[in-house]
């Protein structure tokens, strides 16, 4: 494998749309997101009015790369090899030797060597921003059942699922029910930060480089262009010569030899079928192989050369890569706050609008955790019997297996010629190459004593 990627090299390039193409405000999105699910839990289901209150402090509890045990309520941060690094029982940090106890060196039950799905009936990762918030609601969750009932084992799940059901389901945005997107419609400007000129200059010279564009996103079409229209203005999807909505990754790319058809859509409704795709044009649902051997028409290529930018390892980065050999364009906000803390984009609204959810959210979720620390190394200080040099995640891990490279965001290449060479991510580099333009500093020092053991 080369050790160098270039967009010049690509024939197909496509984008996911949420914290993608589109980029929250993400500390005024994360309260909304909460909320969306906190009312729900405490009108309909019961809970305890005290997951309505959430002190700014909390929020430094969300970060990627956790992953929740959902039997035991349980949140646990994962090194490469399967361990434990930090748990916490909902959001009281586990003692180290609480930590010892309980998980000691042993893997964890549930760890495979190959790769773990993200969602499962025993236990669910974080990976994304719409995730996060869900993961400081659960955490209270445990708090409160615990401290109430002392319960030792949870059932809560099911609960999360109905209000994920009540809030997103595919005829939300539509009929204006639940709370995210009434509010969303609201008053789009305190959540949804415009496209910098930068990236739409960029996107037409793609474009006028020959490269066949695509968007594909698991939003439904109706919100999915609204997105575009408020961030990009009406003719932003003109650029694109393919956008599939309600994509229903990472299914899109894994559901195979059981292909899930494409579907015609007409005023943002569903209809027929298709056993295939002969044209370009807006699609729902689909898959990957069928999508491709459209690329090999448009293209006239017998394997063309496609790349993928998209925010989430579980539905984007690894699907794509795993089942479909794509190149992974990782995006990972993260590395803007490694940055020189860079002014936010001219064309956003101020980030001290004022507006319903004011002040609860103080920590941005692509802030550095203080609980949990750095999710690409730990450090493990003041755990016994264990090698204090810095350990690699699962998370951290999963980054350098399945993405080509690792941006902050589309702005931080949009002035980048075409044919610039980026270092890719190979088991022949070193851990921090492969990041652009600069890896995170939890990379840094004494790099050269980081260990994957």
């Amino acid at each position: 494998m080369t050790q160098h990627f270039s967009l010049a090299d690509c024939d197909v390039v496509g984008f996911d749309l949420d914290h993608t193409l589109c980029s929250y405000n993400l500390p005024e999105s994360a309260p909304l997101i909460y909320n969306s699910f906190a009312q729900y839990l405490v009108t309909e289901k019961g809970y305890d009015k005290e997951l309505l209150t959430v002190p700014p402090e909390s929020w430094d509890f969300c970060t990627k790369g956790l992953a929740l045990d959902l039997e035991n309520g349980n949140f646990i941060k994962l090194a490469a090899d399967g361990t434990v690094l930090r748990a916490s029982h909902g959001t009281r940090m586990m003692t180290s030797e609480e930590l010892m106890e309980t998980y000691g060196k042993k893997k964890w039950k549930h760890f495979t060597e190959f790769s773990m799905a993200s969602r499962t009936a025993k236990y669910y990762f974080y990976d994304n921003y719409f995730d996060l918030p869900g993961a400081l609601l659960c955490a209270k969750i445990v708090d409160c059942l615990t401290g109430k009932s002392n319960l030792e084992t949870f059932d809560f799940w099911k609960d999360i699922v109905a209000g994920l059901h009540h809030n997103y389901k595919i005829t939300a945005f539509k009929e204006n029910s639940g709370i995210f997107f009434p509010e969303i419609k609201r008053d789009p400007g305190k959540y949804l930060l415009i496209c910098p000129e930068s990236v739409k200059k960029w996107l037409y010279q793609l474009k006028s480089a020959g490269k066949v564009l695509f968007i594909m996103t698991n939003s439904h079409s109706d919100y999915c262009r609204f997105l575009c229209e408020y961030i990009g203005g009406n003719d932003f999807t003109d650029i694109f010569d393919i956008v599939i909505s309600n994509a229903l990754k990472p299914g899109f790319f894994s559901h195979q030899p059981n292909k899930r058809l494409f579907r015609t859509l007409e005023n943002d409704e569903e209809l027929d079928t298709l056993p295939c795709l002969d044209k370009p044009g807006w699609y729902s649902q689909g898959n990957s192989d069928h999508l491709y051997e459209l690329f090999k028409k448009m293209t006239d290529k017998g394997q063309p050369k496609v790349v993928y930018f998209g925010d989430s390892m579980h539905s984007d980065i690894f699907p794509a890569c795993h089942y479909s050999n794509w190149e992974t364009v990782f995006i990972l906000e993260e590395l803007r706050e490694e940055e020189a803390m860079a002014p936010e984009r001219k064309e956003s609204e101020p980030l001290e609008k004022k507006g319903k959810y004011e002040g609860q959210c103080k920590k941005s979720l692509n802030s550095p955790s203080q609980k949990w620390g750095s999710f690409f190394v730990d450090d493990q200080v003041g755990l016994e019997n264990i090698d204090s040099s810095l350990k690699f995640t699962w998370f951290c891990n999963r980054i350098h297996n399945h993405s080509t490279i690792v941006i902050p965001s589309l702005e931080a290449i949009a002035d980048l010629p075409l044919d610039y060479k980026f270092a890719r991510f190979s088991p022949d580099n070193s851990k921090t190459v492969g990041y652009y333009p600069k890896p995170p500093l939890a990379l840094l020092p004494n790099g050269e004593s980081l260990t994957t053991k």
